[in-house]
């Protein structure tokens, strides 16, 4: 069987002045006024593009952006306007900052690889001595990091040195930290509803022309959030297992297990369709259990079509 997925696009819509192609999104800039942002099925691991696409991962990652956008509107403003197709999201042309605001509610993923090293210090900020991986930090902390051009590797960088390098002023950086705390607690009492924990995520900011910040990027998907389920937490900590996790951690251990971490001379191990099949199945159901919504599988028959009739219609 043949999987119908999205792994590039080619538009030309009017008034196109460029189009950014990412890892996963491609940015479309009309008339300098507006972005389109297609989300395409392509996966990413260990800052690797996978040859293959996973099927309606791309309208999963952008109903459950754009799904969190509008839950959170009210705290936080952010750049999204209108969402005319399953894999699309239309917003307003920002100036993003260079530095991706982390924030981390529990000791995981590189915070414990961190910790394991015996450093006791995330981007200039302290952790406890005694903790174990996956335990709840007193307070949720925020380690934020640089944003790197295409293919290179995220920085930590501490908060002085954003401000020292002249990365982010300090009156927007107050701002960006006040934002992240509020995304990260309304987050979290969304997770805590459907059973989950939010653990950790990332989220990006820019500025409109008229100088507002405002959230721009994706927001609490599998692929920019790591996420525990609440049942069994504790007694997984305290007999010492590991915990149940919804994220795309799942594809990097499969791709451990067959000797690839996208270092030099490795190649990406064959993925039958029977497994892009199964993380295409994972995927629905992270969708479902972040959203507590059922998943509606949009139609694929010619996606490329779909989303430009849509998007023309939109844009009008």
């Amino acid at each position: 069987m043949s999987h119908n997925t999205i792994i590039d696009t080619n538009f030309n819509f009017p008034n196109q002045k460029s189009v950014y192609k990412g890892k996963v999104r491609e940015v479309y800039n009309i008339n300098d006024e507006q972005l389109v942002m297609i989300a395409t099925d392509r996966l990413s691991a260990f800052d690797v593009v996978m040859p293959k696409g996973i099927p309606y991962k791309g309208q999963i990652l952008n109903q459950i952006a754009t799904n969190m956008m509008k839950a959170t509107e009210d705290l936080v403003p952010n750049w999204l306007t209108a969402t005319p197709d399953p894999n699309v999201a239309v917003g307003h042309l920002c100036d993003p900052f260079k530095v991706e605001m982390v924030i981390r509610g529990y000791m995981s993923g590189h915070a414990a690889r961190e910790y394991k090293a015996g450093k006791r210090l995330l981007c200039g900020v302290p952790m406890p001595e005694g903790m174990k991986e996956n335990d709840a930090f007193p307070e949720p902390i925020i380690t934020p990091a640089t944003k790197a051009e295409m293919g290179d590797h995220d920085e930590d960088i501490s908060r002085e040195d954003i401000l020292k390098r002249g990365i982010v002023s300090e009156e927007d950086y107050l701002v960006l930290e006040d934002y992240t705390r509020k995304l990260f607690k309304r987050g979290s009492e969304i997770a805590a509803e459907r059973g989950l924990i939010l653990v950790d995520t990332k989220y990006e900011f820019g500025k409109t022309k008229d100088g507002k910040i405002v959230l721009i990027d994706e927001i609490h998907t599998p692929d920019s959030s790591r996420y525990f389920y609440a049942d069994g937490y504790q007694e997984r900590q305290d007999r010492g297992e590991a915990q149940k996790q919804l994220s795309k951690e799942f594809v990097r251990q499969w791709l451990i297990a067959n000797n690839f971490q996208g270092l030099e001379g490795q190649t990406v191990p064959e993925m039958s369709d029977e497994y892009i099949t199964s993380v295409s199945e994972r995927y629905i159901e992270l969708y479902e259990n972040i959203t507590g919504e059922p998943f509606v599988k949009a139609d694929v028959s010619n996606i490329q079509e779909r989303i430009q009739t849509n998007v023309l219609a939109y844009l009008g």
